[in-house]
């Protein structure tokens, strides 16, 4: 049961964050006119996307070595 909630609580937070970092791309490309500051704000875009990528990733290899825990106890389903 926590599994299902977490699962749809994690799905649900990494699309809010995809959809934010879109919106700041088209901010950060169609609302700055310093080349500097547009410049800038677009590498900490890229270390934010990084974080979000490394997230997801222990998130997924967290979730599947939880379910390789339970399965490998030697019980079996039948």
């Amino acid at each position: 049961m926590f599994g299902k909630i977490k699962k749809v609580f994690f799905t649900g937070v990494f699309g809010i964050l995809y959809i934010s970092f879109i919106a700041q791309i088209v901010y950060v490309l169609g609302f700055m006119n310093d080349c500097e500051a547009q410049m800038a704000a677009l590498a900490a875009l890229s270390v934010e996307w990084l974080v979000l990528i490394a997230a997801r990733y222990l998130s997924k290899r967290s979730a599947s070595s939880n379910n390789a825990s339970f399965s490998g106890n030697g019980y079996r389903r039948r």
